[in-house]
C-alpha cells in the first residue's frame, strides 16, 4: 500500500493520476494547497493597479516581528523550500518554482498565485513546504503567513539538477535577478526606484505585493510572471515573459500610476556593486586586486554614439545625469573576465552584464547613474536608471517596455575599440620631481579599427575636461604584441575638490576609432 504524501509527491504521481482521470493541469499543484480560483486577466491588473492608487496607501498586513526578526541570517539560511513540492515539479512547465521563506530581512510576504485558463489560486504558505530544524522560529508563524519571494529552477530536462539549481529569483521589495551566460548571479534589478540620493528625501522602495504564474503549453521555453506593486507613492502592473538560453532575457510590460509626487521616478532601474578595481585602490584596503560585480555603464545614445563609462567609489554620494532622447540601449556591464584580476572563489569574474534595451519611444530624460561610497563589498552601492524628463506628480500615469539581456556582455556590441582599462597614477615624468595637484590618466581601448590602422598612423587623443589643463599627452601601441591595443595618457591638472568630468577617444582623420571614455575624477584638493 503506498503512502498518499509520497504518492502526491513521488516522480511517477503523473502518469498514476493521469490514469485515474484527473486532467494533467492539476498534477503541477497536487503538492501545494491552492485557494479559491478568481478571474485573473493582464487588463484586470492594470485596473486593479490604478484603482489602487486612487485610494490612501494602505501597507498589507505581515505577520508577527516578534516572530520574524528571531528568523536571523542563519536561522534563514537553514530553512528550504522542499523542491518535491515546487510549482510544476512534474510539468508542464519546465521550470519548476520555489519558495523563499519569511524572515528578519524579508518580512513583507507576498501572495503567490497561479493561474489557468484565466483563474487564479493563491498557493496558501504552510510550513511543511520548508525543511527546517524543529527548533525553527518560524514554526511559530501562523497558517499562511505568505512567501518572501521565489525563484526558476532549471530546466526539468536539462543537464544540470534542477533541484539544487536556479535562474531568475525575485526576493524584497521589487527586486530581481537573474544568472548570466557563466552560470553566476551579481547584480540585480528592480521594479521600479523611488527617490534615490534624493537630498532631504527619504528613498522609497515599493513591493512586489501579489505574484501570478501563468501555467505554460507543455514545451514553452517561455515563462511568464505578472506583479502587483504597491508603495506609499506608486503602484503598478508588470507583465515579465524571460527566456532562459545561454544566458536569461526578460521582456517587461510595466503601467505605473502615481498616488503622489516623486522627485526622481527610476524606470528600469539596475543595482550593483562597486567597491575597488585596478583603475585606482587605497593601500592594503583588501588582499584581493579587484572588487566589484560591475565595472562601468555602457551607453546607446538615441544619437548613437557609444559611450563607456568606469564606475567609482566616490567620496561622497554623487549623480551624474546624462540626457537623451529615445535611448537606444543601457547597461551596467563587467567587462573585466580575467580571474586573476580577482583571485578570490566568489567568482567576480563570471558575473553577468546587464543589458537595457528599450521598445518603442521613450522619449526626453537622462539615464542616471548614482555612486554612493562603500568601505565593503556586502554593500549595493550603485544604481543606473532611466529618469523622464516629465515631472512625476500624483495622478500621472506612466508605461514602458523594454528588454533585459542578462548576458556575459552587452548584446549589441559597437563595431568600435572598446575600452579595456583606466588607471591613475602620480602626474609628472618617472625619475623627476612630480608636480603637486597633477594627476596621470592611462585609458586603453583595443578593437579592429585600431587594427586596421595603417603602418606608422598614430591614433589622435581627443580630450575635454569640465575644468583643468592637460599636460604630457602621449599615444602609443600598448608594447605587449596585441595588434589593435593602444593607449593614451595624460596629466590633468585641476585644484579645489569639485569633480572633473573627462572625455576622450581615439580618431584617425575624421574617422571615430574608439567608443567615446568618460570619467569622474575627484580632486583630493
Amino acid at each position: 500500500m503506498i503512502d498518499r504524501r509520497v504518492f502526491l509527491h513521488s516522480a511517477f504521481a503523473t502518469a498514476a493520476l493521469a490514469s485515474a482521470g484527473f486532467p494533467a493541469s492539476a498534477l503541477a499543484q497536487a503538492a501545494l494547497k491552492l485557494g479559491a480560483p478568481a478571474d485573473f486577466s493582464w487588463d484586470g491588473l492594470r485596473r486593479q493597479a490604478q484603482e489602487s492608487a486612487r485610494r490612501p496607501y494602505s501597507p498589507p498586513p505581515r505577520p508577527s516581528a516578534e516572530i520574524l526578526n528571531q528568523i536571523d541570517y542563519d536561522a534563514h539560511g537553514k530553512i528550504r523550500f522542499k523542491p518535491d513540492l515546487a510549482l510544476w515539479a512534474h510539468g508542464p512547465s519546465e521550470y519548476p518554482v520555489t519558495f523563499f521563506h519569511l524572515g528578519r530581512y524579508f518580512q513583507k510576504p507576498v501572495r503567490m498565485h497561479v493561474v489557468e485558463g484565466g483563474q487564479a489560486r493563491e498557493i496558501v504558505y504552510d510550513s511543511a513546504y520548508f525543511d527546517m530544524p524543529s527548533d525553527s522560529p518560524a514554526h511559530g508563524l501562523p497558517p499562511n503567513s505568505g512567501f518572501a519571494g521565489f525563484r526558476f529552477q532549471e530546466a526539468r530536462s536539462g543537464q544540470l539538477d534542477w533541484r539544487k539549481n536556479d535562474w531568475v529569483a525575485f526576493l524584497g521589495a521589487s527586486y530581481f535577478r537573474a544568472i548570466g551566460e557563466l552560470y553566476q548571479y551579481g547584480l540585480s534589478a528592480r521594479g521600479v526606484a523611488v527617490d534615490v540620493a534624493v537630498f532631504n528625501e527619504s528613498e522609497e522602495f515599493p513591493d512586489f505585493t501579489h505574484i501570478y504564474f501563468e501555467t505554460p503549453r507543455p514545451g514553452s521555453d517561455t515563462v511568464t510572471v505578472f506583479a502587483l506593486l504597491d508603495g506609499a507613492s506608486i503602484s503598478g502592473a508588470f507583465r515579465f515573459v524571460m527566456r532562459r538560453a545561454a544566458g536569461v532575457t526578460m521582456d517587461i510590460d510595466k503601467n505605473l500610476f502615481l498616488r503622489e509626487d516623486i522627485s526622481r521616478l527610476g524606470i528600469a532601474p539596475l543595482t550593483s556593486m562597486y567597491w575597488f578595481s585596478e583603475k585606482a585602490k587605497p593601500t592594503a584596503i583588501d588582499w584581493r586586486p579587484e572588487v566589484h560585480d560591475s565595472d562601468g555603464l555602457a551607453m546607446w545614445t538615441g544619437a548613437g554614439e557609444r559611450i563607456w563609462r568606469p564606475l567609482n567609489n566616490p567620496p561622497r554620494i554623487i549623480t551624474s545625469a546624462f540626457t537623451d532622447q529615445n535611448p537606444r540601449g543601457f547597461g551596467l556591464l563587467q567587462r573585466d573576465r580575467s580571474f586573476d584580476h580577482y583571485l578570490d572563489g566568489v567568482y567576480y569574474d563570471r558575473r553577468p552584464s546587464l543589458w537595457v534595451e528599450p521598445q518603442g519611444e521613450w522619449g526626453q530624460g537622462s539615464i542616471q547613474l548614482v555612486e554612493i561610497p562603500t568601505d565593503d563589498e556586502i554593500h549595493d552601492n550603485i544604481v543606473a536608471m532611466w529618469v523622464p524628463a516629465q515631472p512625476a506628480r500624483a495622478g500621472d500615469e506612466f508605461s514602458f517596455r523594454y528588454r533585459m539581456y542578462w548576458w556575459a556582455d552587452e548584446p549589441f556590441p559597437t563595431p568600435l575599440a572598446r575600452c579595456v582599462a583606466t588607471r591613475l597614477g602620480n602626474g609628472g615624468q618617472a625619475g623627476t620631481v612630480r608636480p603637486r595637484g597633477w594627476r596621470k590618466f592611462m585609458v586603453e581601448f583595443k578593437g579592429k579599427p585600431l587594427e586596421q590602422l595603417p603602418s606608422g598612423v598614430i591614433p589622435e587623443p581627443v580630450l575635454t575636461a569640465s575644468r583643468g589643463e592637460f599636460h604630457n599627452i602621449q599615444t602609443e601601441a600598448v608594447p605587449n604584441d596585441v595588434p589593435g591595443h593602444w593607449r593614451t595618457q595624460f596629466d590633468l591638472a585641476a585644484t579645489g575638490t569639485d569633480p572633473v568630468e573627462l572625455r576622450c577617444f581615439l580618431r584617425s582623420g575624421d574617422s571615430v576609432l574608439t567608443e567615446s571614455w568618460l570619467y569622474q575624477y575627484h580632486p583630493t584638493g
